[in-house]
């Protein structure tokens, strides 16, 4: 295993960008990446050291979003195909944490869970680094989002009541290939099943995007853990894999020769080709990227000290897998 910086600018850190990483992308421009607290996708470049030199796009410059510019979207997962940005939200709903050791305090911050709309998007960008001006773009979002098509599902629509973290709705990865758009489901895990959904999303005019047909769902025996992030190689999907709720690991890289995929595949279609290193309440593998070399990247929520570099950087990590 390598690592490599990852360095952003002053502003990011602030934000605490860096250490909230959720989703990753490479293509022949750099390399792509989402925080899971803010509306905006960040672009760094190779220097031949790190990737560095963070442009900053905002979701609401090419598309319109339900609660606006400043509301966190939590992008939990980046794709890309045919000149075009995808971006998913997590689509879930958020317990709020527990910040006081009154007892009153925390139950009552328990009992309290939050619908935040940007969350509730899938956005096909047109974005283009080195472009000047903003292109406008499309979104699946608002009425038509994909919860409300999961309203009457049988296996899903139980769970949409129910926060993220609780093993609730959490869209946590997304993958293109050709017109199918695959999004890996953290949760619900059903019985030890994850789940992936596979959509046809077509253009509706307006900056809109509908859902061509219905939505297709593939159960994987994962071992009882969820998806965390999806990435195409050589036409498979790679899931980064993970527990579905709040718990540390264990976590794994596993491929699925999706094209060759039924509805329920079993844990013998599926070949685990990495075991990753996790903390304990820190290092939480979130963002998986196939690199253009064959090796896997792989980005951390909540990342050790040891993580962040002098310069206000944090390091990622590189894998070499079996193909």
């Amino acid at each position: 295993m390598e690592q490599v910086e990852l360095r952003f600018d002053p502003a990011s850190r602030e934000a605490r960008t860096h250490t909230n990483l959720s989703a990753l992308l490479q293509d022949e421009t750099g390399l792509w990446v989402a925080g899971d607290e803010t509306a905006t996708v960040e672009h760094l470049v190779w220097t031949g050291e790190r990737y560095a030199g963070q442009r900053t796009f905002f979701l609401a410059d090419y598309v319109p979003l339900p609660a606006g510019r400043h509301d966190e979207a939590d992008i939990e997962g980046l794709a890309r195909a045919d000149g075009h940005l995808w971006a998913v939200g997590s689509h879930s709903l958020k317990r709020r944490r527990v910040k006081s050791k009154d007892p009153a305090k925390a139950a009552r911050r328990l009992a309290t869970v939050v619908r935040e709309e940007n969350r509730f998007i899938l956005a096909k960008l047109p974005l283009d680094p080195v472009a000047n001006a903003p292109l406008p773009g499309s979104v699946l979002s608002g009425a038509d989002n994909l919860a409300a098509r999961l309203a009457d599902d049988p296996h899903l629509a139980p769970f949409l009541a129910l926060p993220g973290k609780d093993n609730g709705l959490d869209i946590e990865g997304v993958a293109v290939v050709g017109e199918r758009v695959y999004l890996g489901l953290r949760g619900p895990v059903l019985r030890g099943w994850a789940v992936v959904l596979e959509i046809r999303p077509v253009e509706a005019g307006d900056q809109r995007l509908r859902l061509d047909g219905p939505v297709r769902k593939h159960f994987l025996d994962l071992g009882g853990l969820g998806v965390r992030d999806l990435a195409v190689d050589d036409g498979d999907l790679l899931l980064l894999t993970g527990p579905s709720m709040s718990l540390d690991g264990p976590v794994r890289v596993v491929r699925w020769r999706v094209r060759h995929a039924g509805d329920v595949v079993p844990a013998d279609e599926l070949e685990t080709v990495a075991d990753l290193p996790y903390g304990v309440g820190c290092d939480h593998p979130e963002g998986l990227a196939a690199l253009r070399d064959g090796r896997l990247m792989v980005v951390y929520d909540s990342p050790s000290p040891a993580r962040i570099t002098p310069a206000g950087g944090v390091l990622a990590d590189v894998h070499t897998v079996p193909r």
